[in-house]
């Protein structure tokens, strides 16, 4: 009977939501391509939602907790030095918050959540080719058609040089954006492997695209030289290695990682040995020796201390947002952007109160979602590869975050949030449904 009930519903939900859902998956999948044409056709997808769904939306709790942050954030900008600079920095969070929101009421189902992998999946391969031909072939080039809509800008060599960047401004974004495609791409390959494994013939040529992607996307990766991209993929393996109970492959990752650090880290004899085996490109990037001589000021433990000072002096309220490029620029005399991680802006930028907050909420979705996953009775096997490599993605942006700040890039920060709000909002329907499979029993 419930299994009947849940099929009625999901084909309610299919045939009322395919036209805004189909429109989502269209705005992702040009969102790297053309950024101005995905914001608009997602903004307007979350518009259309939010009134269609406006008396569901406004019952759940989480989405309370959105609303208050909002209110403490507006009251931080209201205290700032620079206010125009603080009221122009919530547009990096305030519009996300309601595409969550939307996007939650929206993504319900595990066939959506497999939809918009593959979307990503896909989207992400010519953005890798362009990336590629800039970093081996020399291409270069600049291309815009009507303003912004389709504004394309390929720097020789990437950006900095040697290091590829394809479509984005910086090769540290565009490794946070391959880190999350890779981990999906990585949980769909899995799944038709899985299906190949049972013979099923019609998964030989998705299985072929994917392995194709993957491995573009992997190659791409590595030579971003991220060290954060690298970390992220690294775990993505070494987690779905252990989901799946290989453990020899986890044995081999792990003694592939070990040898690269012990050749970064090791005291030199040790170092040298391995130094032998695993390439420069490598263990000379993660121990600095690539990029020597570095100012102090750049370095990831000046950042992270100077805006811990700066959280410590206005606890409450912050400095306000987009402030601490200036006050670092003025202390230290070098240009900077932000602190090399999320959380700590955050807390320099808008205060502990709406820091703790927004961390919370963050704890919240995913707890939730493990917990859905460990005790559901309701989700079938084959659903729940595509759940935890979700969840894998989204463990993976919290610490892109400690180390990175993905919130600048529009497309990065626009996608993190459409993941945000289809693991809270799958979670909060499979939970509705075991809510009536105890009520039932």
């Amino acid at each position: 009977m419930l299994g009947a009930s849940l099929n009625k519903v999901f084909d309610y939900f299919k045939s009322r939501w395919q036209s805004p859902w189909n429109y989502s998956l269209w705005a992702i999948l040009i969102f790297p391509l053309s950024p101005l044409v995905g914001a608009v056709t997602i903004g307007f997808v979350s518009l259309i939602t939010w009134l269609k769904q406006s008396h569901k939306i406004n019952r759940r709790p989480i989405n309370w907790g959105f609303a208050l942050l909002s209110v403490l954030l507006i009251v931080s900008a209201g205290f700032a030095d620079d206010k125009t600079a603080a009221f122009l920095g919530l547009f990096n969070l305030l519009p996300f918050f309601l595409l969550f929101v939307a996007h939650s009421a929206l993504i319900q189902t595990f066939a959506q959540l497999r939809q918009m992998a593959w979307v990503l999946v896909i989207g992400s391969i010519p953005v890798v080719i362009l990336g590629l031909g800039q970093l081996f072939l020399g291409w270069s080039f600049k291309f815009q058609f009507v303003w912004v809509v389709l504004s394309w800008t390929i720097r020789p060599g990437g950006n900095p040089p040697g290091r590829i960047a394809s479509l984005f401004l910086h090769a540290n974004t565009f490794a946070a954006y391959l880190a999350i495609v890779f981990t999906l791409g990585v949980g769909l390959w899995l799944e038709n492997y899985q299906q190949l494994r049972v013979k099923s013939q019609k998964s030989f040529l998705p299985f072929l695209f994917l392995s194709v992607a993957v491995i573009m996307n992997f190659i791409a990766l590595i030579f971003t030289n991220s060290r954060n991209g690298w970390a992220i993929a690294i775990f993505a393996c070494l987690a779905y290695a252990l989901y799946q109970g290989w453990r020899i492959l986890v044995g081999s990752v792990t003694a592939i990682v070990s040898s690269v650090l012990l050749a970064a880290f090791a005291p030199s004899p040790v170092a040298q040995f391995f130094r032998q085996y695993v390439p420069a490109f490598f263990w000379a990037r993660l121990n600095d020796d690539m990029y020597p001589d570095r100012p102090v000021a750049l370095m990831r433990k000046t950042q992270w201390g100077f805006a811990w000072s700066l959280a410590q002096e206005h606890p409450l309220t912050g400095w306000g947002l987009r402030s601490f490029s200036r006050l670092y620029k003025a202390q230290m005399q070098i240009p900077l952007g932000h602190p090399h991680n999320f959380f700590l802006m955050l807390s320099a930028e808008t205060g502990f109160p709406s820091t703790l907050l927004f961390c919370g909420l963050l704890a919240w979705i995913l707890i939730a979602g493990v917990q859905l996953l460990r005790k559901s009775k309701h989700i079938n096997r084959e659903d729940r590869l595509i759940f935890f490599s979700y969840l894998l993605t989204f463990v993976g942006w919290i610490l892109l975050n400690t180390v990175d700040v993905t919130l600048f890039d529009f497309r990065l920060n626009a996608l993190s949030w459409v993941i945000f709000a289809a693991i809270c909002g799958v979670t909060h329907r499979y939970n509705q449904y075991d809510k009536l499979a105890s009520h039932q029993n």
